[in-house]
């Protein structure tokens, strides 16, 4: 069971090799024998996924077709909801909140009828990452028990590195699908802003924020996204795409896809081994047929800026509502506060963690009268040039191929007490959510002491390009001897 991809668990289900039931077991051994020294899940739901998969097992049984995802055990990011189920978004103010509604993406999956093993860590709010930020507890690199697996989605990441679930999904809202994907040796997949629906997921910040899935292969990652995808009535900005080739991509057209690599992105700072990772990545493309041509992104350097404004903002206001009031609050019931401020600041004080505080105090700060056109409104015409920088580089190139983060893996507490170490961490990540454009990170075929891996970026709503060059490059480029 570890490490098999979806396709070939579906294969053995419906040749029944083994049950649905079997599978969900024989994974929750595992994840009980080993996921201590990882700490990738903050709630497990054993009873409700052996249901689950007991129900597939008795649909095979009726030799009924299965649907694509029948029986696949999944992951998800404590800050999706699940109806009935806890969601803390890894935060001591909602750490007794219990989901009253599914998120459009779990109803999408329970009519595939995968299976939800349990909730995953994450940095609070999916604010970090590092996966440090948790107010429960810190998850550890399966690769490197010492390091870190990225974040925010660094338990989602964990999980499928470690063999716990054959698929997981997080979200992305500067790179945390793709840097923990990235960290831990797996593929993670931050679609266009708009081609998932965002209802049900915490809203971090609205205009960024995407669900993606993490998974073993392309392959993998393209039918989990496949599920997923598609207008939602109850998201204004999802959007009705017609998508072709994301399942069985013509890689006679894939490998005419022209590569574009920006000269911004080879910045000082990388570490040595990702930048000789990159070029060994170029050099496996380009033997595998591809053309490259130089792009440029002239305002990659204000891009750390711009991200670090406009999400206070929209943080500031969007945990506004964790009050005490509308949500379970961190206070036992007889709690009586002398007045209504009481409630709003022992409620904040106690329930949000250090980095949550930062970032609610600089939002605030940034929107308010006599700072807002200084800053936020600065940011917001430097995501407009980002976005344009994108668009003119797409018109000499088809895809864009970058480092995921700087850096591999880090050691626990190496970066936690210096923040701004640790937002320059997104720099290859962020400029994709400020463009809204589809990025993924997949792990890179060349020997490397950590996992390292690259990032191919495509035009809004072209994931088929970047999921079919990914599926072509592991088609071709066998994975390094050890």
């Amino acid at each position: 069971m570890n490490k098999m991809t979806i396709a070939e668990f579906q294969k053995g289900l419906r040749e029944k090799k083994f049950s649905a039931a079997e599978t969900v077991k024989s994974l929750y051994q595992k994840i009980r024998a080993e996921d201590p020294q990882i700490g990738a899940f903050l709630n497990l739901t054993p009873e409700t996924a052996l249901a689950q998969a007991q129900r597939v097992d008795a649909i095979l049984a009726r030799s009924e077709e299965l649907p694509a995802l029948a029986g696949v055990p999944l992951a998800i990011k404590d800050n999706i909801l699940i109806e009935g189920q806890t969601a803390t978004s890894a935060s001591k103010i909602l750490e007794h909140y219990t989901a009253s509604y599914d998120a459009t993406i779990i109803r999408k999956l329970k009519e595939q009828e995968a299976i939800f093993l349990g909730k995953t860590n994450m940095d609070e709010f999916a604010l970090g990452t590092s996966t440090e930020n948790s107010a429960f507890q810190i998850t550890h690199n399966p690769r490197d028990p010492e390091r870190v697996p990225g974040g925010s989605s660094g338990g989602s990441a964990a999980t499928v590195a470690a063999g716990f679930a054959l698929g997981a999904f997080g979200s992305d809202t500067g790179g945390s699908v793709r840097q923990p994907a990235s960290f831990c040796g797996v593929v993670g997949l931050k679609p266009t802003y708009g081609a998932v629906s965002r209802y049900g997921l915490m809203a971090m910040t609205s205009s960024l924020d995407q669900i993606g899935p993490l998974a073993q292969t392309v392959q993998d990652a393209a039918l989990l996204f496949d599920a997923i995808k598609g207008h939602d009535p109850k998201d204004s900005t999802s959007a009705s795409e017609n998508y072709e080739g994301l399942l069985s991509p013509d890689f006679a057209k894939i490998k005419k896809l022209k590569i574009g690599i920006p000269q911004e992105y080879l910045m000082t700072g990388t570490a040595p081994e990702v930048l000789q990772t990159m070029e060994e990545v170029r050099k496996q493309l380009q033997g595998m047929g591809l053309e490259f041509t130089p792009v440029s992104l002239p305002h990659t350097k204000y891009a750390v800026s711009a991200y670090y404004i406009i999400v206070p903002a929209e943080l500031s206001a969007n945990l506004a509502r964790f009050d005490g009031i509308r949500y379970e609050g961190v206070f036992p019931p007889e709690y009586l506060p002398d007045n209504l401020l009481d409630v709003y600041l022992e409620t904040r004080g106690k329930g949000f963690g250090l980095e949550a505080k930062r970032r609610i105090v600089l939002g605030t700060f940034v929107l308010s009268s006599g700072y807002h056109d200084a800053y936020y409104k600065k940011a917001q015409q430097v995501r407009a040039l980002i976005v344009q920088d994108f668009e003119n580089a797409f018109e000499r190139a088809d895809v864009i191929l970058a480092p995921v983060a700087p850096h591999p893996a880090f050691k626990i507490g190496e970066k936690i007490d210096d923040p701004l170490s640790l937002y320059l961490e997104d720099v290859f990540t962020l400029p994709v959510n400020l463009a809204g454009l589809p990025g993924i990170s997949i792990p890179a075929r060349a020997k490397s002491e950590l996992p390292i891996g690259f990032q191919l970026i495509g035009r809004r709503f072209r994931e088929a390009d970047i999921l079919g060059l990914g599926q072509l490059y592991e088609k071709e480029i066998p994975p390094p001897s050890l």
